[in-house]
């Protein structure tokens, strides 16, 4: 009986040398991009223009109603809007889960900010290096955080500098190395240069196609495929994933999309595209056709059990 207290003693002392701290950052097998590729591979989703109550809050069940209706897996949380969308944010993540609902998160640079825009992400405005810590903090406790993104990134290197992307990739590191920062990059910012000092320091990109590589619009599907081989090459990663994000909202100076370029885009993005994202949530009744389309697209790329 002696013999067998000590042996048992000895198998609990074992268990709980190797059972990781509640405490410690979620850590994963492989390189950070590797992880991230996983959460980000075949990401189908909407961004911005959430629902909102007569107060001013997020109508987090009519976002979650109409996700799970598009068969959505991701929903991309824009920080910008209200000084409430930080407290949203963290309101919603349990219940994205629920629905098997991943998130990603959105803050604006400085030239989305004041004094050249209304609004500043709040609550943590242009210290992104606090906004790093501060969400890789939550994705730690919210395990359907995913990625975070800044909005318009190489419009503003001169912020966002190698170093301080260093400084806020290390900020998120610390508590969840599997929290992937894909910045939104369009497709004339993605040249060598830009590869070269900042192809190591990101876990994917965000690409808003508009056929820059012919001219700049919302009415030609047709470069999709070209302008995605060729960022592939500039970025020189086979494992750094790449998403579209289609604009099914208008732009300020293009104009508006139609439905049919819509589909057309998703289509051609869903064969070489990581992932596909919708610029931005469309209003199932205001916008009904375009909400019909990408319903129609995420059912056929999905199966029942997928979400």
């Amino acid at each position: 009986m002696k013999n067998s207290l000590i042996l048992a003693a000895a198998c609990l002392a074992l268990i709980g040398c190797s059972s990781p701290s509640a405490n410690a950052p979620r850590q994963h097998s492989g390189t950070p991009a590797k992880s991230a590729f996983k959460a980000l591979n075949g990401c189908l989703g909407t961004y911005n223009n959430s629902p909102r109550l007569p107060n001013g809050r997020v109508d987090m069940q009519r976002l979650l109603d109409e996700l799970v209706e598009l068969r959505a897996n991701t929903y991309n949380w824009l920080i910008w809007h209200r000084d409430t969308d930080w407290e949203d944010l963290q309101a919603f993540l349990p219940l994205a889960r629920a629905k098997h609902i991943n998130v990603w998160v959105t803050l604006v640079p400085p030239s989305e900010s004041p004094p050249k825009a209304r609004w500043y992400s709040e609550p943590f405005r242009l210290d992104y290096v606090r906004w790093a810590d501060e969400l890789g903090r939550l994705s730690d406790r919210e395990s359907n955080l995913v990625a975070w993104s800044i909005d318009d990134f190489c419009h503003n290197l001169k912020t966002f500098t190698p170093e301080t992307v260093q400084a806020m990739r290390a900020k998120t590191r610390q508590h969840n190395s599997q929290f992937a920062f894909v910045p939104c990059c369009y497709y004339k910012q993605i040249t060598p240069v830009f590869a070269q000092k900042y192809s190591g320091l990101i876990d994917g990109i965000l690409f808003p196609y508009r056929s820059e590589s012919t001219k700049a619009n919302l009415t030609d599907a047709a470069q999709v495929e070209a302008e995605f081989g060729k960022i592939r090459e500039v970025m020189g990663r086979k494992d750094l994933p790449v998403m579209l994000d289609v604009y099914a909202s208008a732009h300020a100076t293009m104009g508006s999309s139609t439905p049919e370029y819509v589909r057309q885009v998703m289509a051609r993005a869903h064969l070489v595209a990581d992932g596909v994202l919708v610029y931005c949530h469309q209003d199932k009744q205001k916008s009904a056709q375009k909400f019909a389309v990408i319903k129609a697209l995420f059912e056929e790329w999905t199966k029942p059990g997928d979400r």
